[in-house]
């Protein structure tokens, strides 16, 4: 009821009544916090006993703990970009990780909800990783403050050469050269400076804050690597701990950074009119060098559309509208994010466009999301079999797609567009998650009519979605080729 009386308020005084400056005065703060590669067991709140995240787990007593929350994608790009978007990332045009000058971004064309909450008078920040471009600080793509951001701190991709001394952050499209310290560190310390001195004091805000960890190139203070074993393989990019003191190191890394911005809340007496969002980009990477992220129960990693590659931690907290220690299975995604702040501010969503996501403002009273569409993955590229995904209550189909296989890859070339355009459902999977959360029962045989009526469903959207999804012009090797990026370039008004 409470979270239903706030949009009230919020959509009076959208209408000018007479209690518009006071509902004004007490519109909510927004602080959304994308951790980069956390898997769904890899913090304390949610089953590990070995890594430590005294901050986050003391952040989850405090509020809302999802246990069925999703990303909108199993990797980095795809996944931010359902984030900003509330549309499914294929839509956009995001097929993939974006590489340094590739012809992929999310388009000036589409709105964010940092330019909807721009807006609605609110001040916003971008602080870390950014990822939504190719041509990242150049003119040819749109930059974080072409989507809403007054102030941003950001990378492309990686802070690099690893998290210890970055030099590729720019601030406001001025590159600021190499940092001392850990990327961690720097991100929150940005986002601090931001909320003392960087925002107008007399509006509400947006803080959209990206880490890197424990996304590699991992590099974590010994502070954090000394409280692990330091025995077995090295870390590729410090060979001075194994590779599991590394990436433990970073988690907790990520923790102490967390802990200092939600500090600097408390500070400045902001937690009461605050909602903080925790969460993660997809699951948790397994690579070669650092092959220590957690799963849980969950059935593979990053890259894939099981349940391990999508399913990630979830944490709200929002005083007087979450209670302390409150724990919801009820499925929540990242495209869910544009519709639930626009909901609480009395923003109408776009109405010239599909939007995937709906308001989980009803989940914060108990009571079912109401959507119109249902949970929806399209990933071309995933590692396994399956490239497409849909969940409807307890139930999860997973789809193959005709034609080529094209596997985890990065840069686009011109046969996986027509691949993309081009391939349809085949083969399906069919499980129910309440009972088999691990994916380990494939139940398409036995339950015949069930998968008959999901299948129909999935494909009419991935019909739409693949309809929707633009082609990007490709090239061979971007990086070297001024003369192709030109035009591209001259490309974009036809696109844009």
């Amino acid at each position: 009821m409470r979270a239903a009386v706030a949009v009230l308020a919020f959509l009076l005084a959208a209408c000018g009544g007479p209690a518009t400056e006071d509902a004004r005065q007490k519109r909510p703060n927004f602080v959304v916090v994308l951790s980069d590669d956390l898997g769904y067991g890899d913090l304390g709140c949610y089953g590990n006993e070995t890594i430590q995240t005294p901050n986050i787990d003391r952040f989850a007593s405090e509020g809302l703990r999802l246990t069925s929350c999703y990303s909108g994608a199993p990797n980095c790009s795809p996944a931010r970009t359902a984030l900003m978007t509330g549309r499914t990332p294929t839509r956009v045009g995001i097929h993939n990780w974006i590489p340094m000058y590739s012809p992929m971004h999310v388009r000036s064309s589409e709105i964010t909800i940092a330019t909807i909450l721009r807006r609605e008078g609110y001040s916003t920040a971008h602080a870390g990783k950014w990822h939504l471009n190719g041509m990242f600080n150049m003119e040819e793509q749109p930059q974080p403050s072409d989507h809403g951001f007054d102030h941003w701190f950001s990378t492309q991709n990686n802070a690099l050469p690893t998290h210890k001394n970055p030099d590729n952050f720019v601030r406001n499209g001025e590159p600021v050269g190499l940092q001392e310290g850990f990327s961690g560190d720097l991100v929150a310390q940005e986002a601090i400076r931001w909320l003392s001195s960087g925002r107008d004091p007399e509006k509400p805000f947006f803080l959209f804050v990206c880490f890197h960890e424990p996304h590699e190139p991992i590099h974590s203070a010994r502070e954090f690597t000394d409280l692990y074993p330091n025995e077995g393989p090295r870390s590729l990019y410090d060979p001075e701990v194994s590779s599991l003191a590394a990436h433990h190191g970073n988690v907790t890394q990520l923790d102490a950074a967390f802990g200092k911005l939600m500090d600097a809340l408390d500070e400045q007496g902001l937690r009461d009119n605050t909602l903080v969002l925790f969460t993660s980009d997809n699951g948790s990477a397994i690579t070669r060098a650092h092959p220590h992220g957690s799963a849980g129960p969950l059935r593979v990693n990053k890259g894939h559309l099981y349940e391990g590659g999508i399913r990630i931690p979830g944490i709200i907290r929002w005083p007087g509208h979450t209670q302390p220690g409150q724990v919801s299975d009820m499925p929540v995604s990242g495209v869910d994010v544009l519709p639930t702040l626009s909901a609480i501010v009395g923003a109408p969503l776009p109405a010239d466009r599909p939007i995937d996501g709906a308001s989980f403002l009803p989940l914060l009273e108990g009571k079912p999301i109401a959507r119109s569409r249902p949970l929806y993955w399209h990933f071309n590229h995933a590692s396994s079999a399956p490239k497409v995904a849909m969940r409807a209550g307890d139930w999860k189909i997973l789809a193959k797609l005709s034609g080529p296989d094209l596997g985890p890859g990065s840069d686009l070339i011109e046969s996986e567009m027509e691949a993309i355009k081009t391939a349809e459902p085949t083969s399906f999977e069919l499980y129910n998650l309440r009972e088999d959360i691990g994916e380990t029962r494939d139940l398409a045989g036995s339950e015949p009519e069930r998968l008959r009526e999901m299948s129909e469903q999935l494909r009419g959207v991935y019909n739409e979605v693949q309809a929707e999804s633009p082609t990007w012009p490709v090239w061979t090797s971007p990086r070297y080729e001024g003369k192709r990026i030109r035009e591209y370039v001259d490309s974009l008004a036809q696109r844009d």
